[in-house]
């Protein structure tokens, strides 16, 4: 199939391609290049470097690809900066995922992947949260994805635009920007790595869930296998909308813990004051990802962090890792 990944030059959207390159799929992503690098895409994959937000760039890049699915990884992702710049993350968040819809819907695009959150639309959820429970975001960046749900609905109705959405707990894996992005996987390996010391806000009882990269890859060929299957609950934006984690909730400081294991601290970890917007618990139930999806996260946490903190050593000793 041919698949638009927006957001493919970033993150989780890099790997994303790579599932769908080794799957056999034609990909073209579109990155403004803002956040990602052209060193994360896959080598079989085309890149045009467009802003979603960018009506005109993007409206031309669909006709020439005429792709079957869109996939939508394409975001501002840092929490801190939508409670800062909450116009800001809207302009992206919001206005750039409705551009993507509009664009699929003139160039007669059936399917659509939509990169959500668990960890920020639910609110706090001292029990795990199931896609059917009430949605309490409290930042802006959580109340963005909210709304793009919303539209996706709407345009599956109004317009027959079939979605699947994808809400992600915390992802951590490599290519995650310790610089860049809020992953405190990343943050916290790069510190270790550097013998530099780790700052924990709060307490460090704040609790979630860790679900490697390559899980949440692979959770997004299973959606599109999903999407051509014609199965799909339109009752509600809930009802197309699939929890992706761990099923495992583990605190800030825990998660320390384990890193130290893997890589001895050097300096004592300090506490600085809580950040507003961030929950205290993010718990996420995925069993009707698993029933419906086929989803079963493959990676435990002692593992998966030591892949991130393989890779992060590699990449400061100036090696390249290969696709």
């Amino acid at each position: 199939m041919r698949i638009i990944v927006t957001g493919g030059a970033g993150f989780i959207g890099s790997h994303v391609v790579d599932a769908y390159i080794d799957a056999g799929h034609e990909v073209l992503v579109i990155d403004n290049l803002s956040t990602g690098s052209a060193e994360n895409v896959n080598h079989k994959a085309r890149l045009e470097q467009v802003d979603i937000r960018d009506a005109h760039g993007v409206a031309k890049v669909f006709p020439s690809f005429r792709p079957q699915v869109v996939n939508h990884h394409a975001a501002q992702i840092d929490i801190r900066r939508s409670v800062a710049e909450p116009i800001f993350d809207a302009e992206v968040n919001v206005i750039g995922s409705v551009n993507l819809m509009h664009q699929a819907v003139r160039n007669h695009v059936k399917t659509f992947i939509f990169a959500s959150s668990g960890g920020a639309i639910y609110g706090e959820t001292p029990h795990p949260a199931v896609e059917t429970a009430a949605k309490a975001p409290i930042s802006p960046y959580g109340a963005a994805k909210a709304a793009v749900e919303n539209y996706l609905f709407a345009y599956r109705k109004t317009f027959g635009l079939n979605s699947v959405i994808l809400r992600y707990a915390n992802v951590y894996g490599p290519r995650q920007d310790p610089a860049g992005e809020a992953g405190v996987v990343s943050i916290f390996a790069s510190a270790l790595i550097a013998g530099r010391g780790v700052t924990i806000f709060g307490s460090g009882e704040q609790v979630r869930d860790y679900v490697f990269v390559k899980d949440v890859a692979q959770a997004n060929l299973l959606a599109l296998d999903h999407l051509e299957s014609g199965v799909i609950d339109v009752r509600s934006p809930d009802g197309m909308a699939y929890n992706i984690a761990s099923g495992r909730a583990t605190s800030v400081n825990e998660l320390y813990e384990e890193m130290s294991r893997i890589i001895p601290a050097k300096v004592a970890a300090v506490h600085a004051d809580a950040r507003p917007g961030e929950l205290m618990e993010s718990r996420l139930d995925i069993e009707r990802a698993h029933d419906v999806l086929g989803f079963s996260p493959q990676m435990n946490l002692p593992d998966g962090l030591l892949e991130t903190i393989t890779w992060q050593k590699h990449m400061g000793s100036g090696l390249v890792i290969q696709h």
